[in-house]
């Protein structure tokens, strides 16, 4: 088919403007008369203020005044069938001539003046302080500072200095320039420096900082001007001193040629609008450019709309994501279902493989990858001929979420702290902070970080008392926190030194017992420390500490001292020097217990700790030696000695000897224990008399455990436990007590005092709210602490509820009082367990529960009050903790009904008549109301309800009227009134009960015409009580007795059947309808019709055949060829016409159909003549003639033999 002409000799084209330009379209038409209309988005524009439409001959213009950006749009201009689009681009104004104004001043200013303030973006605002240019005479320093707030990142910014575009100065540090770094743990700011010392003139040109967060960047420019120099001549070969900025040959060499030159300035923009990319960087270098980033946003900002791709449907958005793990699938639309397209993940081809997996369907192309991992995030083309599209996908990381928690921890000053907790991915990024400041990796080394898989640890090296508060540990998931607590060591001494008096050449032991085992302590006599020597022994083990010395001597008498190594205090004891002197009398003595030589009475009582050593150190004197017994309790006699006899002497089990030396008897027990308590005596015998002496020993232990502790209340974030003393003291007083508690899915226990606590009711405090705690106590006396009681039963501390709101009187009578209010506003991390209610007469103040335990709903009937007494009333919330505090009446209440004026309120639904069903179910349900109850009667039209067939129940609030199976007798007008004193309501409601209608009445059938007949009957005696709606025509076929619908629902009672059948027989039947359905029976017709056969003749159109005939037509021509001798040549064209043409194929006029050399072929219209072999003589001019009936048709070609082609 030919293609169509347009109407326009001259079209429209796209315009770009200024706001408030005025814009000129012109197009020109093919004919002169042609009707033009111009369309703003598919909108007919008239000729007003805005816009001016003229129209000169076949020339017409659209003007349009005064361009706004809402002017930006398409639009079009149409005349006859041809339609051309155009649109309007709208920029700021004056933006072009700023840039290329701006532009031109860089180019200029590199060379001679400072640049123009920095252009560059600020993309996130990382700096809070950014570098600023400056001016340095030669030989002098300068410093530039860039300051960032890390506040908000995770990981350490990354800082670079550049000189120029592409010069890293990092590689440059040395004599001339220095790069510091500083950090602020208070404001956690970071502070760059680069300084430059003893500046040359080179250095001076143009400078960039960039600092980089994983996905945050931003970067400033600065520029450094110095003074006093000549210019400096560089060599070419690019060497230079470690250490100094002797770079700038590479970017001014060209700046320097271009001088030299003294060209005229070019306009860098328009060059840079027309380059290619490939190009930019070249320009850059050549017009000494550093702000080419700048450069090309601007540029890509002003650069033409792209044209919609007639590839790509639909393309890929700037940017998805996907978490991590999870499935991606990127989509597009291809206008070509066959094209295929390639995927490209950074610039290199994506395979096919488990993870990518790409689809076709349609024109619709999917690349799927499966399980996205950070690896995944990437930059994503598709690729189809030479046009792409690009997206960005961002793969986001789960949330890191806590799994093990961090633990409260109590230690001692200068112990090392390891607070641990456990996220649930690996290398994962944590945040410490302490008291809401985070913590960092100081100069101090302080803090240290660990990180062991999933495992993060904090270490806090020497804890000190400033290292007390709340530490936290933060994931993009969560948070953990603990409490560590720093206390100061306090040594408690177990066992102190004590006096000794000994004999020359016996043994005398010191000896102590602390509570630290790592404690180092010094020994001093007379302020003298004592040093280890033969006869000196100092030993440490353990707990204890001993100083012995051995074949005591009288200069060893003085005053010992132990001092703990980093305490401020000591332990001191007296040696005292026993001498013996005897007397040689050369009678008997009789034997003496010297008992008070130590300082004690004959009935003094010795003191041991259980497990310690039992050492009893007796002088005994007489001649000849006495015979020594050992006896406790009950003349229990324990062992017999000689006194003149030296040595060891074991009694029972091995723990009880008695070992004897000249003039002492030294009785011991070995692990001594509560049953060794009692009363010792000794008896010494001879031939000159006997002595005795009794010896009380008590032996002393730490303190049975106390009883489990017992909770007696909880609040917000404390506790307040209780506990009995331990059954046994050990034989010494209890002198306090220690508690620990710990969290119920812990097990590290935490010590809540270390001076013993002398009461047995203690309040815990610094707990967490919600979190399940348990506390176990411990009993101290004087010998040391006991082992820890059972653990508590698991508590949670909570607060109290607020109070609840909104307490007000529902309802009251004689001798009830309905009471309603709202839940607390603050319930804490603690069920509310109920509300309890108590009132109290007026003017008292004993308060009676309502009821006995809580209720758990908010209102609440009280029964049983006097009446007519003055009352009030009050509401607590109880939860764990106990009760909340109460809110009461604003007033007392008196316990009276108030009279109320019956009234009845009658549903919506009941104003109207209610309209049921026969066997339907009634139900009314009417509230009233009115106090004290009144009486209710119903009635209908009048008369009383028959209580077989009707039932009502009152209440209250309400009345009830029930049917369960109505009939039709039940319709009618019922009346309820309500009554008190004589005082009365009423109402009315009208109920309608319907039923299905009777049948209709004497059906007859009219008339009979053609293929008609009319029908009439009339209506049902019985309408079921409501209105007949329509009546249902049916008519059926003698011959089938198929009942058909003629009529649905026809509202008169007489109608007209038409469209029948010829020669057949009908008979009709009518059913009546009303709102409840069909009637039961339907009304048939008593006599049928009969459809007369009518004969007629047909007439078989007439139509005037259509002439399909066409002259010869060559819609495709020859074309004019040059061949090759030797190889067959071709030539086609197409023909078209009705009937077949018979085609003819001339050379030079001369036919040529019969020729052999020449095969002629026809198909489907198409002509083709085949020369076999051509040489010199077949070129010429060739024709091809078709004719038919109608007339004939002629092309022609010129073919031309070029002889073949030799090699050299």
């Amino acid at each position: 088919l030919p293609s169509p002409v347009s109407a326009f000799a001259k079209k429209p084209k796209t315009q770009v403007a200024e706001e408030g330009a005025t814009v000129v379209f012109e197009t020109e038409t093919e004919k002169p008369d042609a009707k033009v209309r111009w369309q703003c988005n598919t909108k007919d524009l008239v000729s007003d203020d805005k816009y001016v439409i003229k129209a000169d001959g076949n020339k017409h213009s659209l003007t349009i005044q005064a361009v706004t950006k809402e002017d930006g749009t398409a639009y079009a201009v149409i005349a006859g069938g041809s339609k051309v689009k155009f649109d309007l681009k709208v920029k700021e104004k004056e933006v072009m001539e700023e840039v290329k104004l701006e532009l031109k001043e860089k180019v200029k200013e590199e060379v001679k003046e400072k640049k123009a303030p920095d252009m560059k973006t600020d993309l996130t605002g990382l700096f809070t302080e950014k570098p600023q240019s400056g001016e340095v005479t030669v030989g002098e320093n300068i410093n530039f500072v860039a300051k960032v707030n890390a506040a908000s990142l995770l990981k350490k910014p990354t800082i670079k200095w550049f000189k120029g575009k592409w010069m890293d100065l990092a590689s440059k540090s040395g004599k001339n320039l220095q790069l510091k770094e500083l950090y602020d743990r208070n404001s956690k700011v970071y502070t760059f420096e680069m300084q430059i010392i003893a500046a040359k003139p080179s250095f001076a040109g143009a400078y960039r900082c960039e600092v980089s967060s994983r996905d945050k960047f931003d970067s400033c420019n600065f520029d450094l001007t110095v003074h006093g120099g000549c210019p400096h001549t560089h060599s070419m070969d690019g060497s230079e001193e470690a250490g100094e900025l002797d770079f700038s040959a590479l970017l001014k060499k060209s700046a320097s040629k271009s001088q030299v030159k003294n060209e005229p300035d070019e306009d860098v923009w328009e060059i840079l609008q027309k380059a290619p990319a490939s190009e930019y960087e070249k320009i850059a270098f050549q017009y000494g450019i550093t702000d080419l980033r700048g450069m090309l946003k601007r540029l890509k900002k002003m650069k033409k709309e792209e044209k919609k791709s007639e590839v790509f449907l639909k393309k890929l958005d700037p940017a998805y994501q996907v978490e991590k793990g999870h499935k991606m699938k990127l989509c597009i639309e291809v206008a070509n279902e066959d094209v295929d397209v390639k995927w490209l993940k950074n610039g290199q081809e994506i395979q096919s493989t488990g993870r990518y997996i790409f689809e076709s369907v349609g024109n619709k192309r999917y690349l799927t990858i499966n399980h996205c991992s950070l690896s995944d995030d990437a930059t994503y083309t598709c690729v189809v001929g030479d046009e792409k599209c690009t997206t960005e996908l961002f793969v986001k990381e789960p949330p890191v979420t806590i799994t093990s928690h961090l633990e409260d921890q109590m230690v001692m000053k200068g112990e090392r702290v390891e607070l641990e907790c456990e996220v649930s991915e690996e290398g994962a990024t944590v945040k410490w902070e302490k008291d809401g400041v985070e913590l960092t990796r100081d100069e101090s080394f302080k803090y240290r970080f660990k990180k062991d898989g999933r495992k993060h640890v904090l270490i806090i090296n020497e804890a000190t008392k400033e290292d007390c508060g709340h530490y936290t540990v933060k994931t993009n998931g969560g948070e953990s926190m603990s409490e560590l607590m720093v206390s100061e060591k306090e040594l408690e001494v177990y066992q102190n030194i004590a006096d000794l008096t000994v004999k020359a050449k016996d043994e005398a032991v010191f000896k102590c017992e602390v509570s630290d085992e790592t404690v180092k302590g010094i020994w001093y006599k007379n302020g003298v420390e004592v040093k280890a020597d033969a006869r000196t022994n100092i030993t440490h083990i353990g707990r204890i500490h001993k100083l012995t010395i051995d074949d005591v001597k009288p200069e060893d008498q003085g005053d010992y001292t132990f001092v703990p190594e980093g305490y401020a205090f000591n332990l001191s004891a007296k040696l005292n020097f026993l001498e013996v002197k005897i007397d040689y009398v050369p009678r008997q003595d009789p034997p003496k217990i010297h008992l008070d030589c130590m300082g004690h009475t004959s009935d003094s009582t010795i003191m041991v700790v259980a497990g310690n050593k039992l050492r009893l150190d007796v002088p005994i004197t007489g001649d000849p030696a006495p015979t020594v017994v050992w006896t406790k309790g009950e003349k229990v006699k324990l062992l017999v000695f000689l006194i003149n006899i030296e040595g060891v002497m074991t009694e029972g089990d091995g723990r009880l000897h008695v070992e004897s030396t000249k003039g002492h008897c030294i009785f011991t027990i070995e692990g001594a224990d509560k049953q060794d308590e009692g009363l010792y005596s000794v008896i010494v015998r001879n031939p000159a008399g006997e002595d005795k002496a009794d010896i009380n020993v008590k032996v002393v232990d730490a303190p049975d455990p106390p009883s489990a502790p017992r909770i007696l209340s909880v609040g917000e974030d404390s506790c307040v436990v209780q506990w009995d003393p331990p059954k046994s003291d050990g034989g010494n007083p209890i002198i306090g007590y220690v508690l620990e508690r710990k969290k119920k899915k812990s097990y590290r226990w935490m010590r809540l005092n270390f001076d013993p606590y002398t009461d047995t009711t203690y309040e815990a405090k610094r707990m967490i709210e919600g979190v399940e705690y348990e506390m176990r106590v411990y009993a101290v006396n004087a010998i040391g602490m006991s082992c820890h009681s059972a653990a508590s039963q698991p508590f949670i501390p909570v607060a109290p509820t607020s109070e609840p709101v909104g307490l007000c009187v529902d309802d009251i009578s004689d001798t009830t009082i309905s009471l309603k209010w709202r839940t607390p506003e603050h319930l804490g991390s603690s069920e509310l367990d109920g509300y309890g209610v108590e009132y109290c007469k007026e003017g008292s103040d004993e308060w009676v529960p309502a009821f006995e335990g809580l209720t758990e709903r908010t209102s609440v009937i009280i029964r049983d009050l006097p009446t007519g007494e003055k009352m009030q009333f009050r509401v607590r919330a109880y939860n764990m903790a106990g009760p909340s505090a109460p809110t009461s009446l604003a007033q007392a209440v008196t316990i009276r009904e108030i009279m109320q004026k019956p009234k009845i309120w009658i549903p919506r639904n009941l104003r109207q008549t209610l309209i049921k069903k026969v066997e339907e179910t009634i139900n009314l349900v009417i509230p009233f109301q009115g106090k004290p109850r009144p009486v209710i009667t119903w009635s209908k039209d009048g008369e009383h309800l028959n209580p077989k067939q009707v039932s009502v129940r009152n209440s209250d609030t309400d009345t009830i009227l029930f049917i369960r199976k109505s009939e039709r007798k039940d319709s009618g007008k019922y009346e309820v009134k309500l009554q008190i004193e004589n005082v009365e309501d009423t109402a009315s409601i009208s109920i309608q009960i319907v039923d299905l209608p009777g049948s209709p009445e004497k059906l007859k059938i009219m008339d009979v015409w053609g293929f008609n007949v009319a029908l009439e009957w009339k209506p049902p005696k019985d309408n079921g009580n409501c209105e007949i709606t329509g009546y249902m025509v049916q008519k059926a076929d003698k011959k089938t007795m198929e009942w058909y619908t003629v009529y649905e629902l026809y509202r008169r009672t007489n109608c007209v059947v038409a469209d029948l059948i010829m020669g057949n027989e009908y008979i009709f039947r009518i059913y009546a309808v009303n709102m409840v359905g069909l009637s039961l029976e339907p009304c048939f017709s008593a006599d049928s019709a009969y459809i007369q056969k009518t004969g007629f003749e047909y007439k078989p159109p007439t139509y005037k055949e259509h002439d399909f005939s066409e002259a010869p037509k060559f819609t495709h021509p020859l074309v004019s060829r040059s061949v090759i001798a030797g190889y067959n040549a071709t030539l086609s064209c197409s023909v078209r016409g009705i009937p077949k043409p018979k085609v003819t194929w001339y050379k030079n006029k001369m036919d040529i159909s019969n020729e052999a050399k020449y095969r002629m072929f026809s198909k489907q219209g198409v002509l083709t003549l085949e020369i076999r072999k051509p040489c010199s003589f077949d070129g010429g001019v060739y024709m091809c003639k078709a004719v038919n009936a109608s007339g004939e048709d002629a092309v022609e070609c010129k073919l031309e033999i070029r002889g073949p082609q030799t090699g050299k």
